[in-house]
């Protein structure tokens, strides 16, 4: 092989296995824990923020649909419209739509900054052979586990919060009209949503990664 000869030409690189991609990504998130835990605590602001919105408004409307004279007198006092609750307004959708947006950004420039801290490590691996759906893989495997852990921590966050304030509020008349299966839903929803923002903020960094030449990301000092 020749010293000019450039890294399209390399021909078979191999294929990596999915587990090595997933101990890889995993290496990589014990090896910057403070950077990963900043990434995890943005996801799990927002999704606790969706989650509870979402959980809290499933809950007035199952209480208003109860139609308890001192349940809507008390409704009334914390500043719920019994005949509108139940649905989000549009005031709250952009502030859900903007706490989303703020998350994706950040995590978005997390993964940039790990693109930039790897840029020796990721050179090393097409050196090895590590193809370019490989390092995708990798940093997308990683932003699946982060975003994984970050929806479930706010998920549950924002609904311990949206139950305890409406027990607060309400009392027993929680339990007596729990809307298990739209609180099911609200979860479900806000978890698939966080993991939804962390991959999709991550498809710009796998990629910016996976166009990195070897030599060239070599010379780079540390």
């Amino acid at each position: 092989m020749t010293p000019n000869r450039t890294v399209e030409q390399i021909p078979n690189q191999i294929r990596i296995p999915w587990n090595t991609a997933i101990s890889l990504s995993w290496t990589g998130l014990k090896r910057r824990l403070f950077r990963s835990m900043i990434t995890i605590t943005g996801v799990v602001l927002a999704i606790a923020f969706l989650a509870y919105m979402t959980i809290n408004e499933s809950i007035v409307g199952a209480l208003v649909g109860l139609n308890d004279p001192v349940l809507n007198a008390s409704l009334q006092r914390h500043g719920v419209d019994v005949f509108s609750a139940g649905s989000l307004d549009q005031m709250l959708q952009l502030l859900i739509g903007l706490a989303l947006l703020t998350s994706t950004v950040g995590i978005l420039n997390a993964m940039l900054m790990s693109v930039t801290e790897r840029i020796k490590e990721i050179g090393t691996l097409k050196c090895l052979g590590a193809s370019d759906p490989f390092i995708i893989k990798a940093y997308l495997i990683e932003s699946t586990m982060q975003g994984s852990v970050g929806s479930f921590l706010g998920v549950m966050g924002g609904t311990l919060v949206a139950v305890g304030v409406n027990l607060g509020n309400y009392h027993g008349y929680v339990f007596q009209v729990f809307p298990w299966a739209p609180v099911g839903r609200a979860m479900t929803g806000a978890f698939l949503c966080g993991i939804v923002i962390t991959v999709v903020a991550a498809i710009a960094p796998a990629w910016t990664a996976a166009r990195k030449q070897p030599v060239e990301a070599l010379r780079i000092d540390e």
